[in-house]
């Protein structure tokens, strides 16, 4: 039992880039994660939330970026992909419209 309360098993590295307007600030974040192996996009989304990025508040009150979240340069919205498993070296990047005049 001890063993298995230490043993991390085996580790991805994914990175978070995100730019401009996000929940209730501009955010300029690069932050890359270790994480368990086969955590999925709404795991990675749970994870940033508990490290203090609020990522779930930020698509919640930004729907369109729940829509246009990239996923290694290709979009992967959360509804359609959420359960998806990230691999190693992922990148997940979020940038918000801008807009003005």
């Amino acid at each position: 039992m001890l063993g298995r309360l230490f043993s991390r098993g085996p580790r991805i590295r994914v990175r978070l880039k995100m730019q401009g307007r996000i929940g209730e600030g501009w955010r300029n974040v690069d932050e890359t994660w270790s994480l368990p192996e086969g955590t999925t996009l709404r795991g990675f989304i749970a994870r940033a939330d508990r490290d203090g990025f609020d990522l779930s508040g930020a698509l919640a009150e930004s729907p369109h970026l729940a829509d246009t979240i990239m996923l290694n340069g290709e979009r992967c919205p959360v509804a359609e992909h959420g359960d998806r498993a990230l691999a190693d070296g992922d990148e997940l990047f979020l940038l918000a419209p801008l807009v003005g005049g």
